[in-house]
């Protein structure tokens, strides 16, 4: 059976437009990209912190700023990609996002530091946005579920930013000609790639998915990607602005947990268990790994049994982990309770932006930026929210948030599926 899949896949994929390959592995360098530049960044926060003079509350509602610029970039990148084209967008913005991340390094105090970040997180929320309308395209033209790749690659990208950006520190350089070095490599990678990528172009052609056969026993219905299907599937105006809030709002649980876990999951382990700092640290590490190794499966899985079953098991998966968490008084215990919960949300972002782009209309962009914001704000509001509850009750009893949130996106998961009308 493994034989027969494989060469069904080898057939597949020799079909493909060699200019659609190219994009593709263009894609892939400009997703790391967004990565290695947002952390060269964090790596350097305490550099920069030392070197302007602001204090941690402040750097706090810098980055908040950041955030906020970042949802402000994401809503205005979509219309224009709409409007422009994917493909220029990712241009300007990955230029934008190359030159402000050198403006941390040159701020000399505090109001100088807002507006290098402020500026830095306009050009990645707007990146964000035009690059997966870009790994859209190209994954229509490849007729099969790859953008959790993609998004593996985001975080190769920052994998390879921190270990760069350790070493430069380590060596006792400073942080501007490090931040300089990145900004130039920045330019020049996307002065290579942007050529490469595709033109946009209309959005009724739609990722194929498996369907269930016909209750009555007849014959198979007409494929979801052929020209009478794609003419009934087009969605209302009203019945998008439908998909669109409940994908955002599934996209809202699952960076909501994804958030808490980036940011509270070593305290967590360290509150609850007692133990020192670098065991607590391993709490991450194991998120943060399983997080990365299923972004390469997950396309998989999507394509042999569709997004909402992706979504939906990996929901559970995730719940599963932090329930884990929770009850566990054993370090290894909970360990594995971090990694089932990376795990389990590693693939479910990208079948949500999927979803987003495949939705049939000409503002397939627009529709991301909308899906993207309010996802962005979830993962900003998650760990806040902790924060808050932590005055209330024990940082473990507060995971009962992200748990409530997975459950509710597995049972919402059918929100991800291609629509039929």
């Amino acid at each position: 059976m493994g034989t027969i899949v494989g060469t069904v896949e080898s057939v597949a994929t020799s079909t493909i437009d060699p200019a659609t390959r190219i994009a593709r592995a263009a894609v892939f360098v400009v997703f790391a990209l967004n990565g290695f530049l947002l952390a060269m960044w964090v790596v350097h926060i305490p550099a920069v912190t030392d070197h302007t003079g602001v204090s941690k509350s402040t750097l706090g509602m810098f980055i908040l700023l950041m955030a906020g610029a970042g949802i402000v970039g994401m809503r205005i990148a979509g219309p224009l990609a709409d409007r422009f084209g994917s493909r220029t967008l990712v241009g300007v913005a990955a230029a934008l996002a190359s030159v402000a991340v050198l403006g941390p390094g040159l701020a000399t105090g505090p109001v100088t530091l807002a507006i290098a970040l402020a500026c830095f997180g306009f050009g990645n929320g707007a990146l964000d946005v035009s690059m997966n309308t870009q790994a859209v395209h190209v994954e229509r033209g490849y007729g099969r579920p790859i953008m959790s790749a993609f998004h593996a690659l985001f975080s190769g990208g920052g994998l390879l930013g921190s270990l760069i950006g350790a070493a430069t520190l380590r060596a006792g350089w400073d942080a501007r000609p490090t931040l300089t070095l990145a900004a130039i490599v920045g330019l020049i990678v996307t002065a290579a790639l942007v050529p490469q990528l595709l033109r946009d172009t209309r959005s009724e052609s739609r990722i194929p998915e498996p369907s269930p056969a016909p209750p009555d026993g007849g014959s198979p219905t007409e494929p979801i990607d052929s020209p009478g299907a794609q003419a009934r599937q087009l969605p209302s105006r009203a019945d998008q602005r439908r998909k669109v809030l409940a994908l955002a709002a599934i996209a809202f649980g699952v960076l909501l947990a994804e958030g808490v876990a980036n940011d509270w999951s070593t305290l967590q382990m360290r509150e609850h268990l007692g133990v020192d700092e670098a065991t607590a640290a391993l709490a991450y590490s194991a998120f943060s790994i399983t997080m990365t190794a299923g972004r390469f499966t997950a396309d998989r899985i999507s394509g042999a049994f569709g997004r909402a079953a992706l979504v939906r098991n990996g929901s559970a998966l995730a719940a599963l982990g932090i329930g884990l968490i929770m009850v566990s008084d054993w370090v290894p215990l909970s360990l594995l309770g971090w990694a089932i919960a990376g795990l389990g949300l590693s693939g479910i972002v990208p079948q949500i932006f999927t979803a987003a782009g495949n939705l049939g209309t000409d503002t397939a962009a627009t529709d991301m930026s909308r899906v993207f914001s309010l996802g962005y704000f979830g993962l900003l509001a998650g760990p806040a929210v902790i924060g808050w509850l932590t005055a209330l009750m024990p940082l473990t009893a507060a995971m009962a948030v992200p748990l409530i949130a997975a459950l509710l996106c597995c049972r919402y998961a059918g929100v991800v599926s291609p629509q039929r009308n």
